[in-house]
């Protein structure tokens, strides 16, 4: 390649290189082993989520040298730091949970003030789990400055009886075992082989959702997000990354240039049509407000009600990431969607190219198996549902991909529980009737806080064969490796007076995905009557630090529950000052 030539009079890292005034800044970079010349050569942070918490981040500090190569090939500096993860499947089930979502907050938040503090010119990060995916991205919005995404990858399937399993197969194994219906020891043989690699959940949970979503937003290479993290393969995908915004940085393509409201419904579209997970209607959201945008729950679940649902992943289908990387991935998936008239093509991406340009170079076809063609999909509405109703006022969202049309609407008495453990009780003492409608509240961003995630509940319910005859409804959220009827997300939440938190127990509660409504028998004057002797939100015990902090701050969960004004609100762009 030839030698570039970069103007640093219009970059950051003019602050802390260039000048007489910066010889002290500079005598850190020698300290370093930098020379002249990289010092005067845009500084490209890398940033990673590798820590030791979890397969999902193991491989990503291997990655990241990748990127590095990439970034020096194309005449850049790159400086690697690492942020914080929580790993939602070891969070899963207890107190822990509720450092989650915020997590998202603190990993944006992190990335924002290192890229500010030492004046990057742009950044290419890498992510695994669940919330860092979101949290990642919305830094590179928040900031603006040229930035491509590579996620780590996911884990390969495991292998037990000839079969395929996953997590969730573990989780849903310790409801069998609660049920009798499977030994200690057969529980035992399952965990051990479970999770053979580094990698995130390989089903179309959160992660693999996300991913989907870095590519179809733009933010990613073009097929970048499927290889499974221990594939070689990923290191070529990361040295590209790396090069990518050296180019990026040379055309001034910055973040909201790449993720404009065409791009959030082209993502939005993707995670429909793969039956993705319902924390996208949380994370997609909450991407828009770092760019100004208002696209809030209603909007992407409006794209959800008229994309068709073709591409067979699990938990709703049969296969994980590994497969759908084997049959051309993301871009045979959003090939299909453009021949439907699904995709806005003239978005620019991270390769300086448009997606219909990009999408041009594709040669393979949908398989039939993994992704269906658009004509024939598995279901001519998106895999994942909006609702809303007098329950919630502000809409819910629940995932309907696998579930079949006769199971989508469902009527039955509330059972209130005023936390997730004391539902997750409830079903391991099978303290439950069939039928059931499951209400846990105190859950939400501001009330729980923290909005946890119910899979050990879910997957209980699913392990005790349960999981198509009650119905649960939560201001909280469920993983991606959720199934079963499970309505999350609903607003307002119970801390804010919403009416989850005026249900009784036996109030007959009506959930239609098939007409996207969400309703209790009460009329609107009992429900007032019921609000004016609510006794307010319930007390938790975290009256201080970081989840404390994050209870004060956090708006509505139909906005992403995000934690500042926003793009809108901006009086400065970081890559002008």
């Amino acid at each position: 390649m030839l030698k570039r030539e970069f103007d640093k009079s219009k970059l950051p890292s003019r602050h802390v290189t260039e000048g007489p005034a910066r010889a002290p800044h500079r005598s850190y970079y020698y300290a370093m082993g930098m020379t002249e010349e990289e010092i005067h050569q845009p500084l490209v942070g890398v940033a990673t989520c590798w820590n030791e918490a979890a397969p999902c981040n193991i491989a990503l500090s291997r990655q990241a040298q990748s990127v590095k190569m990439g970034v020096k090939s194309a005449y850049g500096t790159p400086r690697e730091f690492t942020t914080i993860t929580v790993t939602d499947g070891i969070a899963m089930g207890h107190e822990g949970m509720r450092s989650s979502l915020a997590s998202r907050e603190a990993i944006a938040d992190t990335v924002e003030l290192t890229m500010r503090g030492h004046c990057y010119d742009a950044i290419v990060g890498l992510a695994g789990c669940d919330k860092s995916l979101p949290g990642m991205m919305m830094a590179m919005i928040r900031l603006n400055v040229p930035s491509v995404f590579l996620y780590g990858g996911s884990i390969l399937p495991g292998r037990l009886d000839g079969k395929d399993v996953t997590v969730q197969d573990v989780f849903e194994a310790v409801g069998q075992n609660q049920a009798g219906n499977l030994s200690e020891c057969e529980l035992e043989k399952l965990e051990k082989v479970a999770c053979p690699s580094a990698g995130a959940c390989g089903g179309q949970f959160t992660a693999n959702t996300m991913a989907c979503v870095s590519e179809a937003i733009g933010l990613a290479l073009p097929n970048s997000s499927g290889a499974p993290a221990p594939y070689e393969s990923r290191d070529a995908y990361a040295e590209a990354s790396g090069a990518a915004v050296m180019t990026l940085i040379e055309r001034n393509i910055r973040a909201r240039d790449i993720c404009t409201l065409k791009a959030f419904e082209n993502a939005a579209r993707v995670v429909a049509c793969t039956g993705g997970s319902t924390n996208a209607g949380l994370h997609l959201p909450a991407m828009a407000h770092e760019a100004g945008i208002e696209f809030f729950l209603d909007d992407v679940c409006e794209i959800f009600r008229d994309t068709p649902y073709f591409v067979d992943l699990k938990p709703g289908g049969q296969f994980v990431a590994k497969d759908l990387y084997e049959v051309g991935g993301v871009p045979v998936v959003m090939k299909e969607l453009r021949k439907a008239g699904l995709l806005h093509e003239d978005c620019i991406t991270a390769t300086g190219n448009s997606i219909g340009e990009e999408l041009d170079k594709i040669e393979r076809e949908a398989d039939g198996r993994v992704i269906y063609p658009v004509e024939t999909p598995i279901t001519k509405t998106g895999g994942v549902v909006g609702l809303k109703g007098n329950v919630a006022p502000e809409g819910a969202i629940v995932k309907v991909a696998g579930i079949e049309p006769q199971h989508q609407i469902f009527t039955g008495p509330a059972r209130i529980f005023e936390c997730e453990q004391d539902a997750f009780d409830a079903v391991q003492n099978r303290a439950y009737d069939e039928g059931d409608v499951f209400v846990i509240r105190n859950e939400g961003p501001s009330g729980g806080p923290g909005m946890r995630e119910m899979l050990a509940t879910t997957a209980a319910l699913s392990g005790q064969g349960m999981g198509k005859k009650v119905a649960l409804i939560t201001d909280g959220r469920f993983s991606g490796a959720t199934r079963g009827f499970c309505v999350g997300h609903v607003g307002p939440e119970a801390a804010h007076g919403g009416p989850i938190a005026l249900l009784k127990d036996g109030d007959v509660i009506t959930i239609n995905a098939i007409e996207g409504s969400i309703n209790v028998a009460l009329t609107d004057d009992e429900l007032e009557a019921r609000k004016a002797v609510w006794e307010g939100p319930r007390k938790t015990i975290y009256a201080s630090g970081a989840l404390w902090k994050y209870a004060q701050l956090v708006g509505e969960t139909y906005k992403g529950a995000v934690t500042h004004p926003g793009g809108a609100a901006e009086l400065h762009e970081y890559m002008d000052l």
